[in-house]
Order: C-alpha cells, then structure tokens, then sequence
C-alpha cells in the first residue's frame, strides 16, 4: 500500500501518540547515541517503547556496547519513564561478506524479520508512531503492516547503509520499501544520495541538550594543557602515539574508545573505559581542545554533520582536531592527514593557537529534533531543496 510521501506524521491533535523505538542500540546503554536523546524526548510526549536489536549470544565476540545489559535481556523493564526490552537470541543475522553464503544469510534475515517475539509483536500492535534507525530495523516493515497498518512509520537515517556495512537482505528491503515510510528523517543533507526515495524525505540535523552550558562543573583535569576524545567510531590509536610524541606536554585523554591502552601510548596519554554520558561533559568543557581521530581515509561526507563528539566541541566552544575530509570548512576544526605526523602537529598547534575568529552552528535542541521529526511540514528548514546551514558555521 502505498502512502502519501508528504503526508503529516502529527496524531496529537486526536490522541495522545504511543511511541515505539526499534534499534540496534539500547535506551539504558552508558554509550549514547542520537537517538537516545530522540527517545527521551518522545517520552514527554507520550508512552514510550525502545526495543533493542540484533543481540545475542555472538555479541560476547563483538565487543557490543550492550553487554553490560547482558542479565538484563529478555525482560521488560522502565528505565527514566521509557519500557525497554533487549531481545537476545541464540544467534543473529550479519552480513557474512561471502557471496558463497549469501542464501544462508538471506534465510536467517527471513526468520529473523517474521519477529517471533510477543513483546516485540505485542509492542507494535498498540504502538501509533514507530521510529526505525538505520540498520537491521527495516527488516521488520512487513511485519509492522501486518499488526499494525495504520501506524505511523519514520526511519532515522543515522548513517548510510553502505558506511555500516549491512547485508544485502537489508538493502533490498530498505529499496523496496523507502517510499513507503511516512518521513525519512535525515541528519545531514549528503545522505540523500543515499536513500532509494527522495518524495519523503525531511532534513532533521542532529542536536545537544541545551541545558549542558548552563552547570558550573568543576574540571576534572590536574592543572596544564588537556586535550580530549570521546567515542569509538572509526577510533585510529595511531593518532595518539604520534600526537603524544609530539606534544609530550599536553595530555591527551581517550574515553571509551573501545580499545585497550596501546602497547606504544607514552605517558601523557590517560584512558578511561566506558563512562556514563553525564560524565564525559566536564571532560569536554574544561579540554583545551576535542579529537576526532576518525581511522579511516574513506569517511562519509554526512559525518561532518552527524558526528556528536564534533557538534559537543563545538557547542563547548572548544577547537576540535580531525582528519582534513571531516574539518572541510569549519573555522573551529584543524584538519590533518590521517598517519601524517607533520599533519598532525601542524593541526594541534592551530588548535592551541587558533588565529580564526570563533563562529559556531545554531545547534537545534534535542526537543526541536523531535518535533522536526514528528511534523516537518511544519517547519521550513525541514525541506531538502532549502539551503544547508549543517555544512556552513556562522557567525555567533
């Protein structure tokens, strides 16, 4: 059945919306994400769900950010106003990367896409909006027609399906069915080359909560230079052996990359495992300078718009370090050459010593997000055809 692509997802009017997240991410995870800010916000809109994905016994080999939750899976529980449920099964579906395997990879995302769970299928039944991130989730569309046809359907392209690597079930699905979600909610305008669909789209940039400027936190560093890096997306522990050599005064602080401490880190660089999000702020706000340090040299245009470690720097008004491709034109990044040790130099320096005048992005709040997701026809800069602010840093 097809559905008018522009048509409002706002039900609010006539009744109070039940909402429903499907993720490969978990809403009680210290690791946060876009969309945990999205879902904490749908929360004070109505009865939230967030049922998390593609976890089970082979995540203990992937290092799953959610293995903490591990004894907790299988079970509903309220976690700050939200139901959450962590569905583990014996295996799940993965992209096997060899062609030879591909039917046997088709016939797990089969089984795995008929949702045998009660939760999952009980949840979708009484849900009004469900919310779909970029990933495994869209295989569960049919499902979601059958139990519930009248629901509102919105996927958040959080990254490219390519730059996560999915299997091939998931593409053919996602270009089977994009048209027919009632938005496609877009992070950054590059994605749209992306996207098999181009009548529903909407440009939603990322967001911060606001509320992080206004605390008078403490620093957590001893006194001297501190430099710091949040996150494990694409984490290149290179970066620090060459950039802690070469400024053996500075202290570079590496939080929750997913790496153990590098055999060849020198002393002047301190790592932290997993921190709850709360924490990492003070790290940030009190750092001299934030780090990017993104591996790999083929990185997709839209992180320069989606990546949150980047739009937390910036909201700090702090200087940020990252490879060249992800610095673009943005006055308050110092771009260097991945593995390039002069690069890398010559980009600290500028950090330390920044000669440009300080301009930011207006940065949406996390609410703003939400309500551009929910209606965009309501607001103008929704509209892809309109002019890129994400891509440009203005004037304060």
């Amino acid at each position: 059945m097809s559905i008018d692509p522009i048509a409002s997802t706002t039900r609010n009017a006539r009744t109070q919306d039940r909402f429903l997240v499907l993720s490969a991410h978990d809403f009680r995870s210290p690791r946060k994400a876009g969309i945990h800010f999205v879902t904490t916000e749908l929360a004070r809109r109505g009865p939230t769900r967030f049922f998390s994905l593609r976890y089970s016994l082979l995540s203990r080999y992937t290092a799953d950010p959610r293995l903490s939750l591990d004894q907790k899976a299988n079970q509903v529980a309220v976690h700050q106003g939200v139901e959450c449920y962590l569905w583990k099964t014996l295996i799940h579906p993965f992209n096997t990367r060899r062609p030879w395997l591909r039917p046997a990879e088709k016939m797990m995302y089969r089984w795995y896409s008929q949702g045998r769970n009660p939760v999952l299928q009980q949840w979708i039944k009484e849900a009004t909006v469900i919310l779909m991130e970029s990933g495994v989730a869209p295989v569960f569309y049919d499902l979601i027609k059958q139990l519930n046809p009248e629901a509102t359907l919105v996927y958040r392209a959080s990254d490219s399906l390519d730059a996560i690597n999915v299997a091939e079930y998931i593409h053919q699905t996602f270009a089977r069915v994009a048209a027919d979600f009632n938005t496609i909610v877009l992070p950054s305008k590059a994605l749209a080359e992306t996207i098999p669909s181009s009548k529903n789209l909407a440009f939603v940039p990322q967001g911060i909560d606001h509320s992080m400027g206004e605390h008078n936190t403490p620093s957590p560093y001893a006194p001297g230079i501190h430099a710091v890096s949040v996150g494990s997306m694409l984490f290149d522990p290179s970066f620090f052996i060459l950039a802690a050599k070469a400024f053996p005064h500075v202290h570079f602080h590496v939080i929750g990359s997913g790496h153990p401490r590098h055999p060849r880190y020198p002393g002047n660089v301190i790592v932290y495992g997993e921190m709850p999000f709360e924490e990492t702020l003070d790290y940030i706000k009190h750092a001299n300078f934030g780090i990017a340090p993104y591996k790999n040299t083929n990185l997709p245009a839209y992180l320069r718009d989606t990546s949150l470690k980047l739009i937390q720097y910036d909201f700090f008004n702090i200087p940020a370090v990252c490879p060249e491709f992800i610095a673009l034109n943005y006055p308050s990044r110092f771009g260097y050459r991945i593995g390039d040790a002069e690069s890398i130099k010559q980009a600290i320096t500028q950090a330390l010593n920044p000669q440009r005048p300080h301009s930011h992005r207006r940065i949406l709040s996390w609410a703003e997000v939400t309500d551009r997701m929910l209606n965009p026809r309501a607001f103008s800069d929704t509209a892809m055809t309109a002019a890129q602010p994400s891509m440009q840093e203005v004037s304060a």
